[in-house]
């Protein structure tokens, strides 16, 4: 039977957000890699923050899948709308920043706070994702949640894209007006010493919604697109395959550009920016196009129930890659390779230790960090997230209002 055009849930596109989460994984950890591989090898390994790009894309295209059609600017639904954002977002992100901040209390990881002279202070603008708008704080706290900030900034604004896009047709302006007005704060505040609020176009392209909202609105016009369509896998040009390769045909390109003074990766030259901006995300929706019109193995792999699964709960394995959880697992293979050899020594044994090699530690910590977000998706995410959506938080709950 063919899917119904208005499906809410795509478990392909689940799948995505583990493929994109695995890729900024891999770009964090390319250097336990130097003595295995080629050095092209290792940029093209550093340029696999797309992963980012990739959860940009998609949320543009399931906010519009969802909301384009039955949006409303009236208080009701407005509420109800951030209702849902919340519960999806914000009890995890909440509760593993306030762990990050309990960690620096006892080991004081200047990471976390980057300098900042009030840690409290920095929770609460971690908290509120304030801390996004500002180059020398966006990487405190957990360091990859200042693509949060990004994000809350498009679920704020949806609702009005899309009531400009239906009231005057004039859609595709809307992303150049707003990166317009991004590089306008830049002008304006680049010589003002304010922890770097706005404080340069770099900053500005790559680390807020003002210079990444093309990835958005990408991901809206792929679902204007399909939105009428009978997704029912039927067709055969391929474009799944085209798409994908076009992915990697971007991050080659970025791992050839001279990396700018100071920073780790092609990303941040004027082409990179160009490249992971609006090249890749055209990619990123072709490739999505295809998932959603064709039945292929691809596609098939990433709706597997087990890769669904990851996918539900690489949103926590995103926010604890990188910080103390991380750090806590990289010291304890350490410890254990230490103690490995001592026991060595007692023996007289000249044996390998299996915590030797920092690229098959990265693998282990890449194991134990995805079964400690399977787990905590299950015991705290998930049910959290139906707490908040069926509580009176910010909109009573009607169906629960009405059987009271």
């Amino acid at each position: 039977m063919a899917q119904k055009p208005l499906l809410n849930y795509i478990p392909a596109l689940t799948g995505v957000r583990a493929l994109a989460a695995y890729l900024v994984f891999i770009s964090h950890y390319a250097y336990a890699f130097d003595e295995s591989f080629p050095h092209a090898v290792q940029r093209f390994f550093n340029e696999f923050h797309i992963g980012v790009t990739i959860f940009f894309t998609l949320s543009g295209f399931l906010i519009a899948f969802r909301y384009y059609d039955s949006f409303e600017l009236s208080t009701d639904w407005f509420k109800q709308y951030l209702k849902n954002r919340v519960a999806r977002i914000y009890p995890m992100y909440f509760l593993l920043t306030l762990a990050a901040f309990v960690s620096f209390y006892f080991t004081h990881d200047q990471k976390v706070t980057n300098g900042f002279g009030s840690p409290i202070g920095l929770l609460l603008l971690n908290v509120t994702f304030i801390r996004g708008f500002f180059d020398q704080l966006k990487f405190t706290g957990i360091a990859q949640g200042w693509s949060l900030t990004v994000e809350e900034c498009f679920y704020f604004s949806a609702p009005f894209v899309f009531y400009f896009a239906q009231k005057y047709k004039k859609f595709y302006i809307q992303p150049f007006i707003i990166t317009g007005i991004g590089a306008l704060l830049v002008l304006i505040f680049r010589n003002v010493d304010w922890y770097g609020f706005f404080g340069n176009f770099t900053f500005m392209m790559l680390y807020t919604f003002l210079g990444r909202c093309f990835e958005f609105f990408v991901g809206i016009q792929l679902a204007l697109i399909v939105r009428k369509k009978t997704l029912d896998g039927s067709s055969n040009k391929k474009l799944t395959y085209v798409g994908f390769l076009l992915i990697f045909a971007c991050v080659w390109l970025m791992s050839t550009l001279e990396i700018p003074k100071g920073e780790v990766a092609g990303l941040h030259h004027p082409m990179g920016i160009f490249t992971n901006n609006y090249l890749l995300a055209m990619s990123i929706a072709l490739f999505f196009y295809g998932l959603l019109t064709e039945t292929t193995i691809l596609k098939n792999i990433l709706s597997n129930k087990f890769v669904e699964l990851l996918g539900k709960s690489s949103y926590i394995f995103y926010l604890i890659h990188l910080g103390w959880m991380y750090d806590g697992l990289h010291f304890s293979f350490n410890w254990l390779n230490d103690y490995v050899f001592e026991l060595y020594d007692k023996w007289g044994v000249d044996w390998v230790s299996p915590f030797q090699h920092d690229g098959i530690n990265v693998l282990y910590a890449f194991i134990i960090l995805n079964a400690v977000s399977i787990l905590l998706f299950k015991t705290i995410e998930e049910p959290l997230n139906h707490y908040i959506r069926q509580s009176d938080f910010l909109i009573k709950n009607k169906k629960r209002s009405a059987s009271v």
